[in-house]
């Protein structure tokens, strides 16, 4: 196997297909608007540890911020992160800089907002962010209470302390969704936009992450490692961007935006999306192995399991996609939604975002609390409530979950 390999030259050379970031003239063009906001200011991060928080971490501290404060509740990822900052060159790491393993909406994390607060900025990335988390009905009421009731209750926070900048962060899979995920992140959308007259905020819908926690690829190097065969849907294409571009979308959307607007990137489908077969093969090849394709899932287990300590070729399994929620391609803006392509070279805004009256929000809020509180209640049941509130959810439900398929 290739002892060379680097993933982030993997990623701009098979991936993103950009040896510069998307986002790169962007933060030229604003740069001494950026350094002007963020000069000085107290930050709090929420879900920081995660791929897209900890990069938005690594972009903000480029800046001449006062004092950065973040929480998650994944203690090892803030280890990493401190880990990570404290050993980068040319990182200039605020003082204070605390991190803390809590987690959002809890007795501790309202203590820690009103003792060390106010904050200027703030910036939630603490969603659950799998298709695979609609499994069932305590998987989905676990994915509601933190993509939308959490997000709520910050928000209550944030009215009463009101932050410069306040950003949220949303999924591609907002727009006409067809998974519960991408459900209840358009429902946390119009959460924080009935809030929009009250705190200053801002979202994004942006691709997948190249190589993030959780994600396919990601899991492609972790099967490796255990010598375990490598499983793959076919005709699944998606965008991609770097966990670099991930950070600075978010932060370019959570500082130069106006209350209310959805950032995205301007991709184009025909050069920039990619099925997650093409990584899995140039994976295999920037790693010095030839694929050798199974039949079945118990085939490739096998093949593992007699792999040779130089292996030349590596087992992969390849399907056809047959669970719930997944959407053959993607997309960032809906019909009525006006995108604004102008303002910025890598970015487009939609400006027009609906805007529901806080009481109309609490009552599908309320709805789904007293859904999940009766005996009995199954997936359908929430699925029809969400339904009944996002005239664009078209749920696709095939009976089957990620967690089924190796």
């Amino acid at each position: 196997m290739n002892v060379n390999f680097v993933l982030d030259d993997f990623i701009k050379t098979h991936v993103t297909k950009r040896r510069e970031s998307l986002f790169a003239a962007d933060l030229r063009h604003h740069d001494a608007t950026l350094r002007e906001r963020l000069g000085g200011r107290n930050v709090l991060v929420i879900g920081g540890a995660g791929t897209i928080g900890s990069s938005y971490v690594k972009t903000i501290v480029r800046y001449p911020i006062r004092s950065l404060c973040v929480v998650d509740l994944n203690e090892n990822g803030l280890t990493e992160l401190v880990r990570d900052l404290r050993s980068s060159a040319g990182v200039r790491v605020p003082d204070p800089f605390i991190t803390y393993p809590v987690g959002l909406g809890g007795r501790v994390f309202e203590k820690i907002f009103r003792r060390l607060g106010p904050f200027d900025v703030v910036a939630n990335f603490a969603a659950h962010k799998h298709v695979r988390s609609e499994k069932d009905v305590f998987s989905i009421e676990a994915m509601i209470e933190n993509n939308v009731f959490r997000a709520r209750r910050l928000l209550d926070l944030l009215a009463a302390r009101p932050p410069e900048h306040f950003f949220c962060v949303s999924t591609d899979k907002a727009a006409n969704p067809v998974n519960i995920m991408g459900a209840s992140k358009k429902l946390m959308e119009e959460v924080i936009m009935a809030y929009a007259d009250r705190v200053p905020v801002t979202t994004a819908r942006f691709a997948n992450v190249a190589f993030s926690n959780g994600s396919l690829p990601i899991g492609f190097l972790d099967r490796l490692n255990q010598r375990q065969p490598w499983s793959c849907p076919t005709g699944i294409k998606r965008y991609f961007i770097s966990p670099q571009e991930s950070g600075e979308i978010c932060l370019m959307a959570s500082v130069l935006g106006a209350s209310g607007e959805i950032f995205f990137p301007k991709l184009d489908e025909q050069r920039d999306m990619l099925e997650f077969s093409e990584i899995a093969l140039a994976l295999l090849r920037a790693l010095g192995l030839e694929p050798d394709v199974c039949q079945t899932e118990d085939g490739a287990r096998q093949k593992a399991a007699a792999l040779s300590d130089r292996p030349t070729r590596y087992p992969i399994y390849f399907f056809e996609s047959d669970t719930s929620g997944e959407k053959p391609t993607e997309e960032f803006v809906t019909s009525g939604e006006a995108a604004d392509l102008d303002r910025f070279a890598s970015l487009g805004v939609i400006r027009n975002a609906k805007r529901r009256a806080l009481a109309e929000v609490d009552v599908i809020v309320n709805r789904l609390r007293a859904c999940f509180e009766a005996e009995n209640v199954d997936k359908a049941e929430v699925v029809e409530i969400l339904k009944s509130y996002l005239p664009t959810f078209a749920h696709i439900e095939k009976g089957r979950n990620l967690d089924q398929r190796m």
